[in-house]
């Protein structure tokens, strides 16, 4: 079972690495073949497409990321704002944005890290969301 769990983890990690590189605007492969990657690790990460992770509501979402080993919350809330706001910007979805923007509130909160990226990102989606 711990092997299970570290593999999640791991599998968290490679897909925040990969949206960092595309949120940063430095890619190195094409977007199609990251699409089918997130899908792939989003379906072993939760047992769901990204559609279907959509369209739960954020408290949903956070009830999910609870069932979870408290050790690992921020690295899901930092996963999960990246994933949000990588869709936002793709399609320009409202919805997006205001999850983002919470799990991104969310990482900082529990990781107790001072990311600027993430606060940046935070402020940019501010500004969309009011």
């Amino acid at each position: 079972m711990i092997q299970d769990k570290d593999f999640t983890l791991r599998l968290i990690r490679q897909l925040t690495q990969a949206l960092e590189k595309l949120l940063l605007g430095k890619p190195e492969e094409s977007l199609m073949q990251k699409e089918l990657d997130f899908d792939s690790l989003m379906k072993d990460i939760f047992k769901i497409d990204f559609k279907e992770l959509s369209l739960k509501s954020k408290e949903e979402l956070v009830e999910m990321v609870k069932l979870r080993e408290t050790k690992d919350h921020a690295d899901y809330y930092e996963m999960l704002g990246n994933v949000f706001m990588f869709h936002y910007r793709m399609e320009k979805n409202l919805d997006f944005a205001d999850k983002s923007k919470t799990f991104y509130e969310l990482y900082l909160q529990t990781s107790g890290i001072f990311a600027l990226p993430i606060i940046n990102r935070i402020n940019e989606l501010k500004v969309v969301s009011y």
